[in-house]
């Protein structure tokens, strides 16, 4: 019996062009993610080239002052790019991957980006885990919608249910059918993803396979709850498609909403115009005021007095310094509502399967908001290393030719976060169970 249902499944022309139809979206996802993957590589490349090259060439320009080539010389801090990043592409479209830093003042370089089209950022990227979440479940409506209402529509149900010892089983046997068809084509892909973008087989790729398959079987389970209600294909095509539009569209653009207005931000644009005019202010005031704070802020470099001369080093780098001090305030205040909206975004998802399957690819894939925000904690202790290795120098007005200024590379931020297995796995497990023991209710009630 199975074997004739698979046939009859696999021979429907619609079936044919809906499994073809997807995997071709699928392998043009991968190549997009492909695409993703060697522009970071790249960059990263680049990056580690220009750094080098960037120093000996002001190294060698200004030989004299150390303090003035600090000024111009940027050290580079790279975000790492998983391979299954081209999976799920999250964040890192908007957010840089590597932050080049000069140790002046941090809050005005701290949120510098690329340029990009900002209609090419709005529409976003067409990577697997879009695919995943937004097209895989119309497949799954189209081949479920009509699985008992058809053959009631047809006149044929009395002679399945005479010929079939138990009809119910009969059901299953639909759905498992097209649920193996969907995780067929799941496992394909991401089996070509592996050879293709050398995802290596780990525990990342092992939970962001087990959440698709968890998100296949959710919609599965939307689409046998709905069947069970024995309503005409029509109402379940309607009713589907809108369950369809609330948890992809409508919900997920309430929540942005209530989040943004609950947590209102201010622009880092604001943040850095205060760093840059309360450096600037520095000018016009009394020396000793910018140094008492400079040394309240660091009093190791105490000993180090303010010359007798209109323009130091010391003096200019405390004023770098206190703009960075004065705007301290406003950039914990950024950093913690941002961390309040990715905390809410999370909880509020954890009742919303699909907001849920798309926040948790984007943090195996390291490639979400709390990735982003451990990026930028690290840029600011890169950023004060820096400091305090030079600061001395600049201070004593060390030799340039002195420096080795070849062993200062690209640094690399590994991010540290662990993959919570509950957290990831049981929201959608529930919500399976729930819709299919409510179907099945109902079709026990029906005596189906």
């Amino acid at each position: 019996m199975l074997a004739l249902l698979f046939k009859n499944f696999i021979r429907s022309k619609g079936t044919k062009i809906g499994l073809i139809f997807l995997f071709i979206i699928c392998f043009i996802s991968l190549l997009i993610g492909q695409q993703f993957q060697q522009k970071q590589q790249d960059n990263i490349a680049e990056a580690a080239i220009y750094q080098k090259e960037h120093i000996a060439r002001n190294a060698a320009f200004h030989k004299d002052e150390i303090g003035l080539l600090l000024y111009y010389i940027k050290f580079s801090l790279v975000n790492k790019t998983l391979p299954i990043n081209s999976l799920a592409i999250g964040q890192r479209d908007v957010n840089p991957s590597i932050q080049s830093v000069t140790i002046r003042g941090l809050e005005a370089q701290k949120y510098d980006a690329e340029l990009n089209n900002p209609n090419n950022l709005l529409s976003g990227n067409i990577d697997f885990s879009f695919v995943l979440i937004y097209l895989f479940p119309l497949l799954i409506i189209a081949f479920s919608y009509n699985l008992v209402s058809e053959e009631k529509e047809s006149g044929t149900w009395k002679i399945v249910a005479t010929q079939s010892k138990n009809t119910f089983l009969y059901i299953l046997k639909l759905f498992y059918i097209r649920i193996l068809s969907l995780i067929a084509l799941l496992s394909i892909v991401l089996f070509i993803a592996v050879l293709f973008l050398n995802i290596p087989f780990d525990n990342s790729l092992l939970t962001f396979y087990t959440i698709a398959i968890l998100y296949i079987l959710f919609w599965f389970a939307v689409c046998f709850f709905i069947v069970s209600l024995q309503k005409h294909s029509n109402f379940n095509a309607v009713i589907l498609l809108t369950i369809w539009l609330f948890f992809i569209i409508i919900l997920p653009a309430i929540i942005n909403t209530y989040i943004v207005n609950k947590y209102p931000i201010p622009e880092a644009l604001e943040l850095t115009v205060k760093q840059r005019n309360a450096y600037h202010e520095k000018w016009d005031m009394d020396k000793k005021i910018t140094m008492d704070k400079f040394y309240s802020h660091y009093p190791q470099f105490k000993s180090y007095p303010l010359p007798n001369a209109e323009f130091s080093w010391l003096w200019y780098y405390a004023m770098q310094q206190a703009g960075d001090d004065d705007s301290a305030k406003q950039s914990q205040e950024l950093q913690n509502k941002l961390e309040q909206r990715n905390n809410a975004s999370q909880n509020i998802a954890q009742f919303i399967p699909t907001l849920h399957a798309q926040i948790q690819l984007n943090e195996i894939a390291k490639a979400d908001l709390g990735n982003q925000l451990l990026f930028l904690k690290e840029t600011k202790l890169f950023h004060e290393k820096l400091r305090l290795y030079f600061y001395p120098k600049i201070f004593d007005n060390s030799e340039v030719n002195k420096e080795n200024w070849s062993k200062f590379k690209v640094e690399t931020f590994n991010d540290p976060s662990e993959i919570n297995f509950l957290k990831a796995f049981l929201p959608l497990l529930l919500f399976n169970l729930i819709l299919i023991v409510f179907g099945w209710r109902n079709f026990k009630i029906k005596n189906i």
